[in-house]
This record gives structure tokens, C-alpha cells and sequence, in this order.
């Protein structure tokens, strides 16, 4: 049994497979996820759980090479973004944008956020 890090099955699984240059979203409890997209949804009531937590969790147990956040997105949030999420770079696009893009992501961890737009791609690093 793992006793630290991401213990969520799916979440493990999704993450031990993601190589350099791979996407994945993770999503507040509205977020439009595209048909034939893999949705591991952790939701389980509006606001929980929360966008921050899970984006923290996930933050340490991969690399993340950047981000690409909406250019909607409150500027508070994106600096703990920023904080939260060793990345070399961020990118902002539009959210019309961030959801065509979640479209080819291996996947969309949607949260129970209520928060507009909170919302991030991550992009999978490598650790050598």
C-alpha cells in the first residue's frame, strides 16, 4: 500500500504513465470536459474537493515543466499557481482556448471548485 504522495488509483496510474510534453487538466466542478477525453472525476459536493489541494498533491508527485492557465483567470490565482507548481514557465491563453486545448490532454481531474475559472494545464517535465 502507498503510504505517501497521490494514492487515488486512477490519479497513481495516470501519473506514472505521463511522459515529457504531456497534458493533463485539472478543473473546477464546471468545466466543460471534452467527450473522449479520459475524466477522473474526484468531485463529491460543490467546493470539495478543492482546486488547491488537489493541484498541490499532483504538484509534487510529478514534474511539471510549465503551465497554461486562461487569461480570464484572477491574477491571485495565478501567482499561487506560479507559487504552488515548480514550473519553468506560464502561458495564458483565453478560455475558449484552454478548453479546445483540454481536448488532446490525457486527461481531466475535475475538483469540486466553485471559484470562476479555476482552471490549469500542466505539462508533464522530466526530472533529468
Amino acid at each position: 500500500m502507498k503510504n505517501h504522495g497521490v494514492i487515488h488509483p486512477e490519479l497513481v496510474r495516470l501519473l506514472a504513465q505521463l511522459g515529457h510534453k504531456d497534458e493533463v487538466v485539472i478543473c473546477d466542478a464546471g468545466f466543460p470536459i471534452p467527450l473522449g477525453v479520459e475524466r477522473i472525476d474526484l468531485a463529491y459536493r460543490l467546493g470539495s474537493p478543492e482546486f488547491g489541494d488537489v493541484v498541490e498533491t499532483i504538484a509534487t508527485d510529478i514534474a511539471v515543466e510549465s503551465i497554461v492557465v486562461a487569461d480570464e483567470s484572477a491574477d491571485d490565482l495565478v501567482e499561487w499557481l506560479q507559487f504552488a507548481i515548480d514550473a519553468e514557465s506560464t502561458q495564458r491563453i483565453t478560455h475558449d482556448q484552454l478548453k479546445d486545448r483540454a481536448a488532446r490532454s490525457r486527461a481531466v481531474i475535475r475538483t469540486g471548485e466553485t471559484t470562476p475559472y479555476a482552471n490549469v494545464i500542466l505539462i508533464a517535465g522530466v526530472t533529468f
